[in-house]
């Protein structure tokens, strides 16, 4: 690494954490503690002025090509800065044609064109891809909410990542062999440490801490002239590929492959290879459903059939947890108490509030092959192979 480098990132884990401390503080003992107009003004111009000064060096020094790994570090410090100051409403995309932050701008669009990622901040720079020095990785802030948020969001994306390597492994030897029994309890054994995660991050996150110092951070922000939407904890291939390889989303969906369209640039490139890969393969769900006819009374077909709908009974007890417990608990019952004139600011997604809520349903509903008239989900074919075992 470069000097340039190194301090940015020397002020990112401490300057940078400290002085976005000062203003939570602030804006936590106010009444409306949503609210940063005229808070800790003098704290946001000294945040602008060390992160623009940083930033101005390693602009001047221009692209090192220190690999990937280096580029995409630096593109997450420049994106959790422009972040900060779109959480302290030092930018706001709706009053700006450009953002203000221009030199942030450019090396994050320098950066992320070069390496086929968006130009800001993404999951993966506070999660998989956030290096810790001396037991301490990078964050916003010290506040416990955070780090409560951070660490079981990690630990569930990572157990999701075992799933579906384990799931893609299969694709490799083919769902009637011997091995593949292994690979399903694997995957299964990986989901149930999903949802111990969620029930872990349910009962110590608070909601409060949560939705106001920690959700504001993940806004929809400028980078240049464009807005682009906050990070989200499922931007990674993982969760995708076990939706897919299970068969329960398919990938001709038009609302689902929406989805996969506007998370591409989100994802590290080699999940949005593994992904691309996903979208072309056959599912296991089909597989069996060709095969039931010739293998079902075969003893492997009943026990891997088996294994198989336990993986996505599984699946789907996760995303009706995620969506019936965290959603419902960190977003929508907070926004219903916050003041009116915030509510358009609430989901980093974009989309208003309702909009995002009614999308996660049926997203939700497609994991559990729910029955729905209104949207296809596997729920009559899973009925089908439920039917077949025994």
């Amino acid at each position: 690494m470069t000097d340039n480098v190194i301090a940015f990132d020397s002020w990112m884990r401490d300057g940078f954490v400290e002085l976005n401390n000062d203003l939570e503080r602030l804006y936590w003992a106010q009444e409306d503690k949503a609210n940063v107009d005229e808070v800790g003004d003098d704290v946001k111009k000294t945040l602008v002025a060390e992160g623009n000064q940083l930033i101005s060096s390693l602009l001047q020094e221009g692209n090192t090509d220190e690999g990937f790994d280096a580029a995409f570090d630096v593109l997450g410090n420049v994106g959790l800065f422009m972040a900060a100051c779109r959480r302290h409403e030092i930018t706001e995309p709706s009053r700006e044609h450009v953002s203000p932050l221009t030199e942030a701008s450019a090396l994050a669009m320098q950066i992320g064109a070069s390496i086929g990622v968006t130009p800001r901040f993404a999951t993966a720079h506070l999660t998989t891809h956030n290096k810790a020095v001396a037991g301490k990785y990078k964050r916003f802030t010290d506040l416990d909410a955070e780090r409560i948020f951070v660490d079981y969001n990690t630990k569930g994306i990572l157990a999701y990542k075992r799933a579906a390597d384990a799931l893609l492994k299969i694709k490799s030897i083919g769902i009637s062999h011997p091995i593949a029994a292994d690979l399903l309890r694997v995957a299964h054994r990986a989901l149930q440490d999903v949802h111990e995660s969620n029930s872990i991050l349910f009962s110590k996150l608070d909601t409060d801490g949560f939705f106001y110092q920690v959700r504001p951070y993940y806004k929809p922000h400028r980078v240049g002239q464009n807005i682009y939407r906050g990070a989200n904890a499922g931007d990674f291939a993982g969760i995708n590929v076990i939706d897919l390889l299970l068969g329960l989303c398919l990938a001709n969906e038009p609302s689902y492959s929406q989805l996969l369209v506007d998370k591409f640039l989100y994802m590290m490139p080699e999940d949005q290879q593994i992904l691309r890969d996903c979208m072309r393969m056959t599912s296991f769900m089909d597989e069996f459903i060709a095969l039931s006819e010739s293998c079902r009374h075969q003893s492997w077909f009943q026990e891997h059939l088996s294994l198989f709908i336990d993986v996505c009974r599984m699946h789907g007890q996760t995303a009706q947890q995620h969506h019936n417990q965290l959603v419902e608990k960190y977003i929508a019952k907070p926004a219903n108490d916050m003041v009116e004139n915030h509510l358009d600011k609430v989901t980093a997604s974009g989309p208003p509030l309702p909009v995002l809520l009614g999308a996660l349903e049926k997203l939700r509903d497609r994991r559990c092959a729910a029955q729905r008239n209104d949207i296809y989900t596997r729920y009559e074919d899973m009925q089908m192979l439920e039917a077949m075992l025994g």
